[in-house]
């Protein structure tokens, strides 16, 4: 057990609660924070207490470890922003090739907040589900760019700050098996029936992984990786 104590960045998505699972299990001290920027799947922020109950529940090795939750009012990145997660537009790719579900900035601005209510809760690991195998292309969930920010935050706040991305190398249907390896059948339960990732904030279709429209690319990432994942563990 590391006697470090640590920060969830805590969406209440499939990423961040595999995270939260991985820092309960590694960290004496866990708390979480989450971010209210508007976004247009605004039904993630009562998914995440919805699943910091359901771990307290099932997990109480993991419940006595798990300490305050925090939200952070950041609508003005929402408001700055003209992206398909913040405004009601049909989600695309443009010409650049990034979808225009990317917010600028986003997870610069999350960590760094993060980090600052770290210092302020005398935390000194921060936890982020960024992840740069099987994403959406984001240039803010790259490895580089993390570690980038991590010398710059702690060389700015004049202490030293690990940044942890546990998913930064795994594809999503590894992110799966994380959470079986972590909480075995109860854990991938937890993720597939209470987490929210779907970018449209629909929670009126049930898949096998969850809730979700099927078809952005925040649903396509989890269905696919969910259907590998099945496939390996069914020895197929």
């Amino acid at each position: 057990m590391d006697a470090r104590k640590a920060l969830v960045l805590f969406s209440g998505g499939q990423d961040s609660t595999t995270c939260l699972a991985w820092a309960l299990d590694r960290y004496a001290a866990v708390e979480t924070v989450g971010f209210d920027y508007g976004q247009r799947h605004r039904v993630e922020l009562d998914a995440r207490l919805n699943v910091l109950f359901e771990v307290c529940t099932r997990f109480p090795q993991w419940a006595q470890r798990l300490g305050e939750d925090h939200t952070i009012d950041l609508a003005v990145l929402g408001a700055i922003s003209d992206t398909a997660l913040t405004r009601e537009s049909e989600i695309r790719f443009s010409d650049a090739g990034l979808p225009n579900t990317f917010v600028p900035g986003r997870n610069l601005v999350f960590l760094t907040m993060a980090a600052a209510l770290a210092y302020r809760r005398g935390l000194d690991v921060i936890v982020g589900g960024m992840c740069e195998t099987d994403f959406s292309g984001y240039p803010d969930c790259r490895d580089d760019t993390v570690k980038a920010l991590q010398v710059a935050v702690s060389l700015g706040m004049g202490r030293r700050f690990t940044f942890e991305t546990p998913l930064m190398w795994l594809d999503k249907a590894q992110t799966w098996q994380m959470a079986q390896d972590l909480g075995g059948d109860d854990l991938v339960d937890v993720v597939a029936e209470h987490s929210h990732t779907c970018y449209l904030g629909d929670r009126s279709k049930r898949f096998d992984w969850g809730y979700g429209c099927g078809a952005c690319p925040a649903c396509e990432l989890r269905a696919a990786g969910y259907a590998r994942w099945r496939r390996g563990a069914d020895g197929g």
